[in-house]
């Protein structure tokens, strides 16, 4: 490992572990009550913002391996920030629930409607994926990528977080099975709808620029 893919190793693994650290108190721990999203908007936008310039701040693994199957995430950066990203999910878990919130009792969400949680996680991270190229990564040295990406998650949040729970990302999915808040066996319907969302918005992407030119 290069200390240069370190360096994003140790990016990845602090703004994933803050934003997911903020899901797990302002939403799982009910600690910002109707103003979880904003608090988590807001966490991810200020993050994206410090620590952008050092790895891209994906603190997604869907965000990483939809910007792989783009180009702009190599081949030996991947392993590296998912390891980093799943492993800030899981640290995120064990400050939030052992040190902070120990004594909240977290009662595991109870899907209604597979199909309306497999679309709102498959749409919404569509929509941060797609919004991430577009402004991230196509757009050179303009200020206001963090906040357009901060207000996606926060919108997202809003919308379909009572349907979902609101992850659109599979780091923060593991957080929420290993808090209990969502069940092992219920995970997929988050996972690979979020897969599918992220690859399908840098499809569309091509697509788009494509027909543009």
């Amino acid at each position: 490992m290069t200390y240069s893919n370190m360096s994003k190793g140790v990016a990845e693994f602090v703004g994933t572990f803050f934003l997911t650290l903020t899901i797990l108190l302002a939403a799982v721990g009910e600690k910002a009550g109707v103003f979880a999203p904003i608090a988590i908007g807001l966490t991810l936008m200020v993050m994206i913002y410090a620590l952008g310039y050092i790895s891209g701040a994906h603190f997604n693994p869907a965000v990483s391996i939809g910007l792989f199957v783009k180009g702009d995430c190599s081949k030996e950066e991947l392993p590296i920030y998912l390891l980093a990203q799943i492993t800030a999910g899981l640290a995120a878990f064990v400050v939030g629930t052992q040190l902070i919130i120990n004594d909240v009792a977290i009662t595991e969400k109870v899907f209604d409607n597979t199909i309306s949680v497999i679309m709102s996680e498959a749409l919404f991270t569509f929509a941060l994926v797609f919004v991430i190229i577009n402004v991230a990564t196509e757009q050179s040295g303009n200020q206001f990528y963090g906040a357009a990406i901060g207000l996606t998650v926060m919108a997202g949040a809003f919308t379909v977080g009572e349907i979902s729970l609101g992850s659109f990302n599979p780091a923060v999915t593991t957080m929420l099975v290993a808090s209990g808040k969502m069940s092992l066996v219920d995970s997929w319907m988050h996972i690979i709808p979020q897969l599918i969302g992220a690859i399908a918005a840098v499809y569309l992407h091509k697509t788009v620029m494509v027909a543009s030119e």
